[in-house]
């Protein structure tokens, strides 16, 4: 029997039982160790070497990832531990840590039913630390914490074991504070060093510890710092081998696929949980109707096409079974089905609920679908931390390769939802945009290597346009005038803005108005009447029915719901996308005759009053923001500063960190291209950074108005700008 029929035979004895299966992700801050930690699992499965475990990083097996030295997409791997005697398949996502490429983080929670937090000794809790564990808890991900490079405290820091357990108190105070705020009601998640749900180590040599070991293997802090000094990590990896603490915490502490859906289930699903198939769900029911949500979509090669990713949460798939894509609305064939082993796949001929697989055949598939063997209530959006801000305009190298850059653009974008590919109606560009710099160089390097040849434009900021007073009423009537739409328009309030960004109010048209938001609305300081009343929430803009009694209103609603996703897609000032745009449909007027009111007169109609009162009530310009913080040597400092300052950055705080000054602070997205570099030669390669996403801030006037004219001459618009009369009669 070969080796992959063994693994195949190993994997198919425990598949179909929950209780023995762990879906566990290994998330943490760039550069805390994830990978690494990663390898020391797959060499005890017998997939690498023990010398390759810690330094091959082996699930990053792309050519981009090898050569960056950094994680870029999730990688699975499906394994057969054995543990205390009994054998568990552990399904591991190794996720990336870098900003740009946090939609893979996202999208891999809602696989996963735990994760292991990966935090460097050194560095401590950053903020990508935070963020990660926040978009655990939110998807209802129990954590665990492993704190890495131990090995530094001792050999770079000479700290002592006194000083060495009070730095990792401090992590774990700061994990477990983070963990009390988001966790869900009715349980205690928070991670404790007597229980083994904190562990220590190095992942680059192989060791880690935790007190239940400790007191097993009689080893002390003092024992670990010796070994250390000496450099005698071989002999520590013998007594406390690094993948037997990770799978002892997974094991004992991270939920299994029956407990852990008891508890995800009602926060990602909102269907009936009565229902035959929520009761299936909720019980990681083998033999219940198909439920799988699709979390990645990967083309390995051209030949076996698309590889769909996806969490079974209910049935079993087999090869050659037809089954439905919610989203797309068709039915289609699995081709096969399998599990995981980094860059390749196993195939197996069923799987069971509870599972993280590979699935082949489904082409109309995209990153968020769900699927079941009939039509079903869709699994909850993945709501991504942040949103494209960066666009480059992309064009074929060559006329013939034209058709095939609008599929492969279309196509990027299905395999990755943090990416945005449109056409530019006013220019004929092909736009690409995504979470930053690297995330859009590492996309155009990926479709240069499939052989198509393109060209990119320099990077370009996705700025918001937005309003800061009211206007109205405006009247917009239909080129034909028989019918009328009185508009009135005002920001939304920041609370509010806040809410729709966290997921708390979600996005989209409401068919039964919006009497589920009602309570949270009303809390957050609404009028109750109009609460009830909202029709669509559009990338944090909200339209809203005020109306009474308007005939056949209800006939045009979708049309209305068009026209105004159509303004906040595209603002007066230079057509970038508005935010934070409240629109209320006051009064109507409408032609008793279907045939007058078609999307010819009703767009118009909606569409020009809503523009001439963004004119009227004070637009303005919103510019993309990143937090930074920075790690540096005092010498340093002067140099940091002034740089983040030269590019329009305000300095937050300023503090002692260890041996190390801390700077926090804001610098404008549009500031930060080639920031990598320049930091570099400030700080003389001696300043450790990390950037977060931040939201929109408002653009300075002596700015906006050379900004705006700059966009407009890109985008092929007039230079003079448009004004209220231009869209009133």
């Amino acid at each position: 029997m070969g080796r992959n029929e063994e693994i195949i035979k190993s994997i198919n004895s425990i598949i179909n039982t929950p209780e023995k299966i762990r879906n566990m992700g290994i998330v943490a801050h760039i550069d805390h160790g994830k990978t690494t930690l990663s390898d020391n699992l797959l060499y005890h499965a017998g997939m690498i070497s023990r010398e390759g475990a810690g330094k091959q990083c082996a699930l990053d097996f792309r050519e981009d990832e090898q050569a960056r030295g950094i994680t870029i997409n999730a990688a699975c791997a499906s394994m057969v531990h054995e543990f205390e005697g009994e054998e568990y398949l552990v399904n591991l996502i190794d996720t990336p840590g870098h900003v740009d490429f946090g939609g893979d983080v996202t999208r891999a929670m809602r696989a996963v039913d735990g994760v292991v937090v990966v935090c460097c000794a050194v560095e401590g809790v950053m903020p990508q630390t935070k963020t990660v564990i926040n978009q655990a808890l939110k998807e209802r991900v129990r954590p665990t914490l492993f704190i890495n490079k131990v090995d530094r405290l001792v050999n770079e820091l000479k700290l002592s074991p006194e000083e060495l357990q009070k730095r990792f108190l401090k992590i774990i105070a700061e994990v477990n504070k983070i963990i009390k705020m988001k966790q869900p009601e009715g349980v205690d998640w928070t991670v404790k060093v007597e229980d083994g749900s904190v562990a220590f180590g190095t992942g680059f040599h192989n060791w880690a510890i935790n007190v239940p070991h400790m007191k097993k293997a009689g080893i002390t802090f003092k024992d670990i710092i010796d070994y250390c000094q000496k450099g005698e990590h071989r002999i520590l990896a013998d007594k406390a081998p690094a993948y037997e603490i990770i799978l002892n915490m997974a094991i004992r502490h991270l939920p299994n696929p029956a407990q852990a859906q008891k508890i995800r289930i009602p926060a990602i699903w909102h269907g009936d949980l009565e229902s035959k198939l929520a009761q299936s769900m909720l019980n990681c029911d083998p033999n219940g109707p198909l439920a799988l949500m699709v979390t990645n979509i990967t083309t390995f090669d051209k030949r076996e096409g698309e590889v769909v990713t996806g969490r079974m949460f209910s049935g079993t798939i087999h090869e050659g079974d037809t089954v439905y894509l919610v989203g797309a609305k068709t039915s289609e064939r699995v081709m096969q089905v399998g599990v995981y082993q980094g860059a390749t796949r196993l195939n197996i001929h069923q799987v069971a609920a509870g599972n993280i697989i590979a699935v082949t055949g489904l082409k109309h598939a995209f990153a968020g679908e769900s699927v079941g063997s009939e039509p079903m209530e869709p699994f909850e959006v993945i709501k991504h931390h942040s949103e494209p801000v960066v666009t480059v305009a992309v064009e074929a190298k060559h006329m013939k390769d034209l058709p095939r850059v609008i599929e492969v653009l279309r196509q990027t974008a299905r395999e990755d939802p943090t990416l945005r590919a449109e056409i530019d109606e006013e220019t004929g560009e092909y736009l690409l945009s995504g979470m930053g710099e690297l995330h859009l160089e590492v996309v155009t390097n990926r479709i240069k290597a499939t052989g198509l040849e393109i060209l990119t434009s320099p990077p370009i900021v996705v700025y918001r346009e937005t309003i800061d007073g009211t206007a109205g009423p405006i009247e917009g009537k239909s080129p034909n005038k028989h019918n009328k739409f009185q508009i009135v328009i005002e920001p939304v309030e920041p609370g509010v803005r806040d809410a729709i960004q966290e997921g708390e109010l979600p996005e989209g048209r409401r068919k039964d108005k919006s009497k589920d938001l009602r309570a949270k609305l009303v809390e957050l300081g609404w009028d109750n009447e109009e609460a009830r009343r909202i029709v669509d929430i559009y990338h944090g803009n909200i339209l809203i029915d005020n109306t009474r009694g308007v005939q056949h209103l209800d006939e045009v609603m979708e049309l209305l719901m068009d026209g105004f996703e159509q303004v906040c897609k595209s603002g007066p000032l230079a057509k970038e996308p508005m935010m934070g745009l409240k629109v209320k449909i006051v009064d109507a007027t409408l032609h008793e005759d279907a045939i007058h009111r078609g999307p010819a007169q009703i767009y118009p109609a909606i569409k020009n009053p809503i523009y001439a009162c963004i004119l009227k009530a004070k637009p303005g310009f919103l510019e993309p923001i990143q937090n930074i913080w920075v790690d540096v040597p005092q010498d340093y400092m002067g140099a940091i500063v002034r740089e983040v300052q030269r590019r329009r950055g305000v300095i937050g705080q300023m503090n002692q960190k260890d041996e190390l000054m801390t700077i926090d602070g804001k610098v404008p997205v549009a500031e930060s291209f080639g920031f990598a570099g320049d930091m570099r030669g400030a700080s003389e390669g001696h300043a450790l950074w990390s950037t977060e996403n931040a939201g929109f801030d408002k653009l300075p006037p002596e700015l906006a108005n050379n900004i705006i004219m700059k966009i407009r001459e890109r985008k092929g618009l007039k230079k003079e700008l448009p004004k209220p009369q231009d869209f009133m009669e």
